[in-house]
């Protein structure tokens, strides 16, 4: 059994009445800890502390990183090196049906998961996608958050995926390209690098920001638009993002098939975000 803390609940059990459990009020983040120099250390903490913050601000949420909580976070990276850590915050117990509490004791919860072993095969040969016949409801004020709601998500990987693919290539309901069900997307065209605007739908991922500033860095072009299938079909290299497996290459979807980006293996290396069997 994976390793738990929760805050404020005896035992560390969450309340039933608990409002993350009730409604999904919450946010959630996946952090990969790896080792550098003898310590265990969270990859890209602070932006991940920071996202969930402004997702927290956003939601109406009071809620700062405490002392207890980063010991705590501190504790299990030293304990668990490569894994994954995931840090889930609810409003807490309280209200009256939807209507929040005027104050409550938001619920934190640590718990420590293992990173798939086939991250690391996906990093070396790439992978393809098949359009998901599920599409994203579009609702700007909650889109870029990763909230709790997640049953879209769910209703997506509960789709049977062929033998020759390894993950959906998700829609919104207007028919526009905003991620795959477990990362954000990227296409190079032309020597440059285009990202679905996180305006209306998705989950705007911490390795995403993370990308897009070091593109920016090293003078590749990087801009955040509205994409649709065409831009897809038409591009000379796609790869995803997330924070377990920082950097994938994207060899085939649907049909279509992409040679892998030449800049990948780098970027990985500059961020620090290979995976090591």
């Amino acid at each position: 059994m994976a390793p738990v803390w929760v805050n404020y609940v005896e035992n560390g059990l969450i309340n039933p009445l608990d409002r993350g459990v009730a409604y999904g009020d919450g946010v959630f983040a996946t952090m990969r800890t790896a080792s550098a120099d003898m310590l265990a250390e969270v990859l890209f903490l602070d932006e991940h502390i920071a996202r969930v913050q402004q997702s927290c601000e956003r939601l109406g949420i009071e809620w700062h990183a405490n002392d207890q909580l980063l010991q705590q976070l501190n504790q299990l990276t030293q304990q668990y090196p490569q894994h994954c850590i995931k840090l889930l915050l609810t409003r807490g117990v309280g209200g009256r049906g939807y209507q929040a509490p005027f104050s409550a004791n938001v619920t934190e919860v640590l718990s420590v998961h293992p990173i798939p072993e086939h991250y690391l095969d996906w990093q070396q040969t790439g992978i393809s996608l098949a359009s998901s016949p599920i599409f994203l409801g579009r609702q700007p004020l909650l889109a870029g958050i990763k909230h709790l709601n997640r049953l879209e998500q769910v209703l997506i990987k509960s789709q049977p995926l062929s033998s020759h693919h390894q993950d959906w290539l998700v829609f919104d309901c207007d028919g526009n390209v905003i991620e795959s069900s477990i990362a954000n997307l990227f296409i190079v065209k032309n020597d440059q690098v285009f990202t679905p605007a996180i305006t209306h739908a998705g989950v705007s991922g911490v390795m995403r920001e993370v990308m897009i500033d070091s593109l920016l860095g090293h003078d590749i072009a990087v801009m955040a638009t509205q994409l649709t299938l065409g831009d897809i079909q038409t591009a000379d290299h796609i790869f995803i993002t997330n924070s377990l497996f920082g950097i994938i290459d994207v060899v085939a979807i649907d049909d279509f098939q992409f040679s892998r980006w030449t800049q990948t293996s780098r970027f990985r290396h500059v961020l620090s975000v290979n995976l090591s069997s």
